[in-house]
């Protein structure tokens, strides 16, 4: 019997998450075990972490959702996949591609490390349909920040977005998802702009190749003035809550607004008429399917993205990566084992 180590928690609380060790499973009809070598942290692991998110956690609760490693072993009827090969695995596992599970009465948010087990562990063992080939161009590092972040700006723009040379694209802040749209609205030829507090981050930001830099307050004034009144083909709102009514405001006519993150606050409001007589596509992003994912992986291949990681730690630095997500990270933290 092989066992591996992981960080888990047996009870809702930061104070009870440490490293466990477990048994390694091996893969049965149609699972591949994966050699975990290194997992990206996105903010909704603290939140699992600290209270549970409402979800219907089976402890020991092991967290996280994006991972890149090697595969080990392939259980009978696994065709996708063979030992040595380099994967990532997907957010929402059975998404293949297509609208979200579920019904307007039961959308279902079952991701991994939530409703199915997380990868914060040496080896892993799923359905082969849970995972995705890896990028060619990137280290095991750069590649597990695609499942949620990358595969998340690629949704809003490109997949959702059918984003277009030399449209207007407004991102706010410079967290993971963030990065990877302005990096993928350079590739496709749009103008970008974007926002935030720091003026050392906006500084990092135009290094990366940002169009126009927005201080957050007062910037839906300075993107109208820069583009005389015409505002943003696209709008990614990462924060929600009452800031949505700044997107509303922001957008240009017949624009799209792609509501990303709620941490302003899950209801959001806004003004009627700019949604009337503006007429924008206001849409929903919770990620995307394994579809999407691997045409992003193609795409990172092909132009040469390189993910912006703030910090790397080793995997029993863990506890204290998950706090870094509380200083406001440039980019990603990830965790290589």
């Amino acid at each position: 019997m092989r066992t591996a180590r992981q960080w888990s928690m047996t009870a809702i609380g930061p104070k009870d998450f440490e490293i466990r060790t477990a048994e390694v499973a091996e893969p049965t009809h149609g699972e591949v075990l994966v050699r975990t070598e290194a997992v990206s942290l996105n903010y909704r692991d603290k939140l699992v972490l600290e209270n549970g998110m409402g979800l219907p956690l089976q402890f020991p609760v092991v967290p996280a959702s994006d991972m890149a490693g090697t595969v080990e072993a392939v259980g009978p009827g696994v065709t996708r996949f063979k030992p040595g090969d380099k994967v990532i695995s997907t957010f929402m596992p059975g998404r293949i591609e297509g609208k979200g599970l579920g019904d307007a009465r039961n959308p279902p948010y079952k991701t991994l490390g939530g409703s199915y087990p997380g990868v914060l562990s040496e080896y892993v063992t799923f359905p082969a349909d849970w995972f995705a080939a890896a990028p060619r161009t990137l280290d095991p590092g750069e590649a597990s920040t695609l499942p949620c972040a990358g595969l998340t700006a690629w949704m809003a723009l490109v997949e959702s977005g059918h984003l277009k040379p030399g449209e207007k694209v407004l991102i706010q802040g410079t967290g993971g998802v963030a990065l990877f749209a302005l990096q993928i609205a350079r590739a496709h030829g749009a103008e970008t702009f974007v926002t935030s507090s720091s003026a050392e981050k906006l500084e990092r930001v135009r290094l990366l190749g940002a169009n126009h830099l927005l201080p957050r307050d007062g910037w839906v004034e300075n993107l109208l003035d820069l583009t005389d009144g015409y505002g943003a083909d696209h709008v990614l709102d990462i924060a929600g809550g009452a800031g949505f009514a700044e997107a509303l405001n922001a957008v240009a006519v017949g624009g799209r607004v792609s509501l990303i993150g709620v941490f302003a606050g899950l209801e959001i409001s806004g003004p009627a008429p700019a949604l009337l007589l503006k007429s924008p596509v206001v849409q929903g992003i919770s990620v995307g399917h394994r579809r999407a994912l691997e045409d992003f992986v193609r795409a990172v291949d092909t132009i040469g993205l390189k993910p912006v990681i703030d910090r790397r730690y080793r995997f029993d630095e863990a506890d204290h990566a998950l706090a870094h997500l509380d200083r406001g990270p440039f980019g990603k933290v990830v965790i290589e084992f």
